[in-house]
C-alpha cells in the first residue's frame, strides 16, 4: 500500500482524516494520546520585509506584500507609558519589604541635574561604581515626569548599542509588537518623541553617543557612566557633573540607618578608618553596615537564634562561659579593617546555604544573578528565591536595567574566596535549566528576553567547554543556543539573538554537529539580511546551503535557496548577457539584464567584418564577488547598453537580408523568389557546409549561403503533397503574406504532380556520437539533398516565424565566413 494513501474503510480509514488512535490507558478512555508539541513559529515585520522565526528548519524572509504591511504605529497612553516603565525597573526581592533608605549628601547634584534638565540639556552623570549613581537617577527621574510630552523614560545602557536604544526607545513609546522598522522609519518615528530619556550604565561614547543624540533631537537625555566610559565629543553638548564620595558624617549615618541605633565610640573610630579607605563610597557603608548588624545577630541569646533558626545553616555559634549571666549576649569582635575592605566572604559566610549556592551560580555567570524565579530550581531549594532579598540587603548585588548583577567588586572578592572551584559545573547546570525553560511552550519570548544576560553568560562558559556528544544526543550549549535564539528573534531582542547565534556555530562545529550548524548559519544570514548586511548574509547562507545539501535536508536547502535569491534580488545580482569574441569563453562578468536567453542557447550574430561573428551567450554562473552589490545608476546604463546594441543589431540583419534581395538578378532561383520565410542552414552532407559542392547536389543557393526551394502544385484535395515518410512532424504554418515553398527535387523550377515533402515535414534528425547528422533510417540508400527534395541542410525546419526577427532568432548555431556562406557549428545546441 502507498505510504502516502489511506488506504479504505475496512481498514479503519475513511480517505479523508486519520482517526485517533485509542489510548492506552483503561482509566481514561475519553483521552486520546497526547499530540507532539509544535514548534513555535512567529511572524514578524521587519522592515520591508516578513520574517517567519522557524526553530526547527530555520527561518523563512520574503518581501512583505502590500497586504501584510502594518499600519503606522500609535503611541502608547500615559497608563501603557507607566506600566512599561515599571517593567523597565527591577523586581522587588522576595520577602518582607525593605524600609526605603533617603539618599544622603546629593541634594546639590540632584538640583543641578533637574535645572539643566528642565532647560533641555542632555546631561551625564558619571561616578564610579558603587557611588549611588543609579539611586541619584531615579531620584531625578521622579521630579522630571512632568518636563516632556512622553514623560520620562528608563533605559539601561548596558551591552547596549546605539541601535539597540533606538530601538528600545521606539518600542517604549510606540505600540508596535511583532514589528521591527528599518533605520530610515526608525530613524522617522524616534525624531518626533519628546521625552526626558534615562539611560543608567551607558557603555559608549563619542561618535556613537552623538549619533543617539542626533537621532533623537526632542528628547532630553540623563545618561549615567563610570569615568572610564568614553567621553561626549566637544560638539556634542552635552553637561558633565561629577559625582564624588560621601564625608566622614555622611557614611556614618549611612551605617547607623542600615544597624538601626548609634554607633559606639569603636564603630565610630571603625566606620571612620572605612571611610578613609574606601574614599567614601557609599556602597562600602551599606556592606559595613551589614557586617555590623549581622555581629548584633550573632551576639544576640543563643536562645533566641535557636527558636527562629535564622543562622543555624550558616556558621556554628559558640556556647557562652557557663559563669556567664544568663540572658548576656556574647561579644562578636569587631571586623577587621581588610574585612571591612573586601567584606564579600564575611558577609556570605553568614547567610543561608540557598544565598550561598546563589553567589556561586552568580559567580559561574560572570555576575549575573538569576532571576529569583529560577533559583528554587537551580539551587533544589522551594524557598530559595528568598535569597536574593538577602543579597540585596547585604549590598551583594545591585540592580542593572530589570536585572540584579553582582555588586562593584563583589565577584573579584567571591572569587579569591573559592567560590569559583565549582563555576564550570555550575555553569553547565544552569545552561541545562535555560535549554528547558526556554524551549517550554508556556514561557514567552518576552521572558526569555529579560533573562538574556544570564542565558548568554551560560553559554559563553559552556561553549568552550563543548565536546562531541553521544550519538542521539546534543551538546548541552548547542541545544540551549537552539531553543534561545528563536526566543530572542521573536522577542526583538536582536542583539542577543547574534550572539547566541555566533556561540551556537561555535558549540555545533566544537560538537561535530553538522545539522545544526547549517541552522546557525542560515539564521546568521538572515538576521544580516533583515539588517542589510547583504554580503555577509550571502556568505552565511552559501555555508548553510552546502552544509544542508551535504545531509540532504530538502527543507532547509530550499528555504536557504530563498533566501539567498532575495540577496540576490537586493544586491543585483540578476543574470544578463555576456559579449564574447569568437572562439573565446565569455569572462565571469557581471550580469544584470533580466532578460537574458533561457541557459544553453546560443544565438549567431552575423556581422559584416569577416573577422567572425559576435557571440551572446546567457551565463547563469554566479558573478564574482568583488563585482556583487553594485547597482544603480550603473547597473540602469549597462543594460541600457545592452538593449540599444540587440536593437541595432537586429537592424543590420534586416537590412542584410532586404539587401541581398534586392541585388540579386533574374535568375529564376534567386533566393529572394526561392526562399522560404524560414530559411534554415546548417551541416551538408560534407558535415560543414551547406551542400553547395556536393557532387549530384545542386541546392540552388547561389552566393546567399541559404537553402532554396521550388513550390509544388497542391494535390486534388487542395493541399500540398505530403511525404512517405511515416513519421512526420507535422505542417508548417505560414505568416499570413507570405507563400507555403517546398523543395525541388534536382533544381527543375516545374511543378511535381506528387510533391516532394516540405523542409518542415522532414524527419527529425538524429546526433551520432561523432557529432555528425543522419536521417531517419531506410532500406535504400540515403539520397542527396537535391534528389530526396528536403532542405539541404540536413536539419528539420519548424514552424515559420512571422517576421525576420524571429527567422534570424531560429537560425542553427553556425558562422558567417568572408563569402558570405554560413558554416555551422559542430556540435549545434537544441
Amino acid at each position: 500500500m502507498d505510504p502516502t494513501h489511506q488506504g479504505p474503510e475496512e481498514y479503519g480509514r475513511d480517505g479523508h482524516a486519520p482517526r485517533s488512535r485509542p489510548s492506552r490507558d483503561p482509566l481514561s478512555p475519553d483521552f486520546g494520546q497526547h499530540a507532539p508539541a509544535l514548534a513555535r513559529t512567529v511572524r514578524l515585520v521587519a522592515g520591508e520585509h516578513l520574517l517567519t522565526v522557524n526553530p526547527v528548519d530555520g527561518s523563512e524572509i520574503e518581501l512583505s506584500p502590500p497586504t501584510e504591511r502594518p499600519e503606522p504605529p500609535a503611541r502608547r497612553t500615559p497608563e501603557e507609558r507607566a506600566e512599561a516603565d515599571h517593567a523597565a525597573r527591577p523586581p522587588a526581592p522576595a520577602g518582607p519589604a525593605r524600609p526605603e533608605q533617603p539618599l544622603l549628601g546629593r541634594q546639590e547634584e540632584r538640583e543641578q541635574l533637574v535645572r539643566l534638565l528642565a532647560r533641555g540639556r542632555s546631561v551625564r552623570l558619571t561616578g564610579p561604581s558603587g557611588s549611588g549613581r543609579t539611586s541619584l537617577l531615579d531620584l531625578v527621574a521622579e521630579d522630571c515626569e512632568d518636563l516632556a510630552p512622553d514623560g520620562v523614560i528608563r533605559l539601561t545602557g548596558h551591552r547596549r548599542t546605539t541601535a539597540d536604544l533606538l530601538h528600545d526607545l521606539f518600542h517604549t513609546v510606540y505600540d508596535a509588537p511583532l514589528r521591527r522598522p528599518d533605520d530610515d522609519e526608525l530613524r522617522a518615528l524616534v525624531r518626533e518623541i519628546g521625552a526626558v530619556v534615562v539611560v543608567d550604565d551607558l557603555e559608549f561614547g563619542g561618535a556613537e553617543l552623538d549619533e543617539l543624540l542626533d537621532a533623537t533631537p526632542e528628547c532630553a537625555f540623563l545618561l549615567g557612566a563610570t569615568p572610564d566610559t568614553p567621553p561626549p565629543t566637544a560638539d556634542s553638548a552635552v553637561a558633565e557633573v561629577a559625582l564624588s564620595g560621601l564625608d566622614r558624617a555622611g557614611g556614618v549615618e549611612v551605617i547607623e540607618r542600615a544597624v538601626g541605633r548609634v554607633l559606639t565610640e569603636e564603630e565610630a573610630n571603625w566606620a571612620g578608618d572605612l571611610w578613609f579607605e574606601s574614599e567614601g563610597l557609599p556602597l562600602r557603608f551599606v556592606q559595613a553596615g551589614a557586617l555590623l548588624r549581622q555581629r548584633d545577630r550573632l551576639s544576640a541569646d543563643a536562645v533566641v537564634v535557636d527558636e527562629f533558626g535564622v543562622f543555624e545553616d550558616a556558621r556554628p555559634f559558640t556556647a557562652p562561659p557557663a559563669d556567664a549571666p544568663a540572658g548576656e549576649a556574647e561579644e562578636i569582635p569587631l571586623p577587621s579593617l581588610g574585612e571591612a575592605a573586601a567584606p564579600a566572604p564575611l558577609l556570605a559566610a553568614r547567610l543561608s546555604a540557598s544565598a550561598r549556592a546563589a553567589l556561586r551560580f552568580a559567580v559561574a555567570l560572570g555576575g549575573e544573578v538569576p532571576h529569583q524565579a529560577h533559583l528554587p530550581a537551580l539551587v533544589g531549594d522551594t524557598h530559595a528565591d528568598a535569597a536574593l532579598g538577602e543579597l540585596a540587603a547585604c549590598g551583594l548585588v545591585s540592580p542593572v536595567g530589570a536585572r540584579y548583577r553582582l555588586a562593584a567588586g563583589v565577584r573579584a572578592q567571591l572569587e579569591a574566596a573559592g567560590y569559583a572551584d565549582d563555576a564550570t559545573d555550575r555553569a553547565r547546570t544552569a545552561a541545562r535549566h535555560y535549554a528547558w525553560w526556554a524551549g517550554h511552550p508556556s514561557v514567552t519570548p518576552a521572558r526569555v528576553c529579560a533573562e538574556a544576560d544570564a542565558v548568554l553568560a551560560a553559554l559563553a562558559v559552556t561553549v568552550p567547554e563543548t565536546e562531541r556528544a553521544a550519538e542521539g544526543e546534543r551538546a548541552t550549549a548547542v541545544e540551549l543556543a537552539r531553543t534561545a535564539a528563536p526566543a530572542f528573534a521573536a522577542g526583538l531582542h536582536w542583539g542577543a539573538w547574534e550572539q547566541a547565534l555566533h556561540e551556537g556555530a561555535e558549540a555545533a562545529r566544537l560538537a561535530g554537529e553538522s545539522a545544526d550548524r547549517a541552522y546557525f548559519h542560515h539564521e546568521l544570514g538572515v538576521l544580516a539580511l533583515c539588517t542589510g548586511q547583504l554580503d555577509r548574509a550571502r556568505s552565511e547562507l552559501e555555508a548553510s546551503i552546502g552544509l544542508r545539501g551535504s545531509l540532504a535536508d530538502k527543507r532547509g536547502t530550499t528555504a536557504g535557496r530563498r533566501a539567498l535569491a532575495l540577496v540576490a534580488d537586493r544586491s543585483g545580482d540578476v543574470p544578463g548577457l555576456v559579449v564574447a569574441a569568437p572562439g573565446e569563453e565569455a569572462p565571469d562578468a557581471r550580469r544584470e539584464d533580466p532578460s537574458s536567453p533561457p541557459r544553453g542557447i546560443t544565438a549567431v550574430l552575423p556581422s559584416a567584418p569577416p573577422t567572425g561573428p559576435t557571440v551572446v551567450t546567457g551565463r547563469p554562473a554566479a558573478a564574482p564577488r568583488a563585482h556583487r552589490g553594485r547597482g544603480g545608476l550603473r547597473g540602469l546604463a549597462r543594460r541600457n547598453l545592452v538593449a540599444a546594441g540587440a536593437g541595432a543589431l537586429l537592424v543590420a540583419v534586416l537590412g542584410t537580408v532586404v539587401t541581398l534581395g534586392a541585388t540579386s538578378g533574374n535568375d529564376p532561383n534567386r533566393p529572394s523568389d526561392t526562399v522560404g520565410v524560414n530559411p534554415t542552414a546548417g551541416t551538408g552532407l560534407g558535415g560543414d557546409d551547406l551542400g553547395g559542392d556536393d557532387p549530384g547536389g545542386d541546392t540552388g543557393a547561389g552566393d546567399t549561403g541559404y537553402a532554396t526551394s521550388a513550390p509544388t502544385d497542391p494535390g486534388p484535395d487542395g493541399t500540398m503533397g505530403t511525404s512517405d515518410d511515416p513519421t512526420p512532424t507535422g505542417p508548417a504554418e505560414p505568416s499570413p503574406g507570405a507563400s507555403s515553398s517546398q523543395g525541388s527535387g534536382s533544381g527543375d523550377p516545374s511543378p511535381s504532380p506528387t510533391g516532394s515533402p516540405s523542409a518542415s515535414q522532414s524527419p527529425r534528425p538524429s546526433t551520432t556520437p561523432s557529432g555528425t547528422t543522419s536521417e531517419s533510417p531506410s532500406d535504400t540508400p540515403s539520397p542527396s539533398a537535391s534528389e530526396t527534395g528536403s532542405d539541404p541542410t540536413g536539419l528539420p525546419s519548424e514552424s515559420a516565424p512571422s517576421s525576420a526577427a524571429d527567422s534570424f532568432s531560429s537560425a542553427p548555431v553556425g558562422s558567417a565566413s568572408p563569402s558570405g556562406a554560413l558554416s555551422s557549428d559542430p556540435d549545434p545546441l537544441i
